[in-house]
């Protein structure tokens, strides 16, 4: 693992992002090549089991009380249901279950209905994510005691641009939360969106966000932002050249997180449905290696399993078997420690 850093300069990722095209992929695809296996990618669904009516006012958000987006709020999901989905998400091919709540933070009264969720769904076989909110150093713990492999918490952008997008959490909260979570000894996943109106320099700030954290998140999730009406960047992006990442600018993000931190699963996440085959097969190239797949999102529409089955028989791809190299190294070095 001696290649793997934790004290990349902004200016060494904005060299990377300035490499001709064609470069950038190939070191990327290498470094891919490494740590992973090229022709599987990660299955994963996620699931909102609390949506809507949350306090932060997240531009992209169509969860948040701000927005006017329709969305309607609901309480916590009943245990037995969400359970009902994983294993319909099992039964698809899903090796992870995300589960998210549309929270600043989880009260305390609400954790022994998400312990009982993590206990069941991890009897299933699969491996368990949730996305929260923030969490306290002894929620960590319980949600660490309860078996949970992964906790979502997006970084969302650069830590200059991120004031312009949420103004009810700061930068800061959001990484003492990642603290708290590396912290119970849960697996980390944080990304971000691009697409919101940022610049280059910007998503050079997000990579080196997470690429100089103590130790790089397991997982990157990285969204295209997806515009919808009623939210303050959906109304704001709406008909301006702006709505849409350019395709090329976002598949050298991808590449340069690949690169920035290998053995991360880099996940395709939220804008996919709107990718062109051609894209979404450059950003596997790139090294994007874990997609959610179904319907949907929380409440943004996603590609759906016939989409995805048939562009992994395209492009000959199929789903990962395995541990993933983060995870599975961290025992290796454990096991070597206890030995």
């Amino acid at each position: 693992m001696t290649d793997i850093r934790t004290d990349w300069t902004r200016e060494e990722i904005a060299a990377l992002f300035d490499l001709p095209f064609t470069e950038l992929l190939f070191r990327a695809a290498s470094v891919h090549r490494d740590h992973h296996p090229p022709e599987q990618v990660q299955l994963c669904t996620l699931l909102s089991i609390k949506t809507g009516g949350c306090p932060e006012d997240c531009g992209y958000c169509s969860q948040s009380v701000k927005a006017d987006s329709g969305v309607e709020a609901t309480k916590l999901m009943d245990v037995q249901a969400v359970l009902q989905r994983a294993a319909q998400a099992k039964d698809a091919g899903s090796q992870r279950f995300c589960m998210g709540a549309a929270w600043r933070n989880p009260k305390d009264r609400d954790m022994p209905a998400i312990v009982k969720i993590v206990q069941g769904v991890r009897e299933m076989g699969l491996e368990t994510c949730m996305t929260l909110g923030m969490l306290t150093p002894t929620q960590a713990e319980m949600l660490a005691e309860a078996g949970l492999d992964y906790y979502n918490h997006n970084i969302d952008s650069s830590p200059e641009y991120y004031e312009r997008v949420i103004t009810t959490r700061s930068m800061d909260e959001r990484l003492e939360t990642l603290a708290n979570v590396r912290a119970s000894g849960i697996n980390v996943c944080s990304g971000g969106i691009v697409g919101m109106g940022e610049t280059r320099a910007d998503r050079v700030g997000f990579v080196h966000t997470l690429a100089t954290l103590e130790q790089h998140p397991e997982s990157v999730p990285v969204n295209a932002l997806v515009p919808v009406k009623g939210t303050v960047l959906g109304d704001m992006l709406a008909d301006t050249p702006l709505a849409k990442i350019d395709d090329i600018e976002f598949v050298r993000t991808v590449a340069v997180a690949r690169i920035t931190m290998p053995l991360s699963m880099v996940r395709l996440s939220a804008g996919r449905e709107s990718m062109s085959e051609a894209t979404q097969a450059l950003c596997f190239l790139a090294g994007a290696n874990s997609i959610f797949t179904g319907d949907k999102l929380l409440t943004a529409p996603n590609a759906g399993d016939d989409s995805d089955g048939a562009l992994f028989a395209k492009l000959g791809l199929t789903a990962l078997q395995g541990e993933e190299p983060l995870r599975a190294s961290g025992r290796a070095c454990k096991a070597v420690e206890d030995a």
